[in-house]
């Protein structure tokens, strides 16, 4: 899933990056996280509903989660405390594994 302006938008938003979204860091970087938060997702299972908009916002927060947690541990060398996962972001990730659309084979 290519990253939007419109999309890209959002997620500097929600990662506090809006008045250095013409960093080049930020420019070089978020899209890379972006990319490979859609992929892990995808290969977790999980893809974005276009069709159901609760779904579609539900894969949004996760991967704004994901991709902020990449950008705040970007230079992170060794982790100095090992920090709990965010419940509620396990939480939504864990719904949307269990509500994924099944694939029929006629599908494939």
């Amino acid at each position: 899933m290519a990253l939007t302006d419109e999309r890209r938008e959002s997620l500097l938003a929600y990662c506090n990056l809006t008045e250095l979204a013409d960093d080049p860091e930020v420019k070089l970087l978020i899209p890379i996280f972006y990319a490979g938060t859609v992929g892990y997702m995808e290969g977790a299972g999980v893809t974005r509903s276009e069709s159901d908009a609760n779904r579609a916002a539900l894969y949004d927060l996760c991967v704004n989660a994901m991709v902020l947690d990449a950008w705040d541990n970007r230079d992170t060398k060794e982790p100095v405390s090992q920090a709990a996962e965010n419940p509620a972001f396990r939480r939504s990730l864990n719904q949307l594994k269990r509500t994924e659309p099944a694939v029929s084979d006629s599908d494939t």
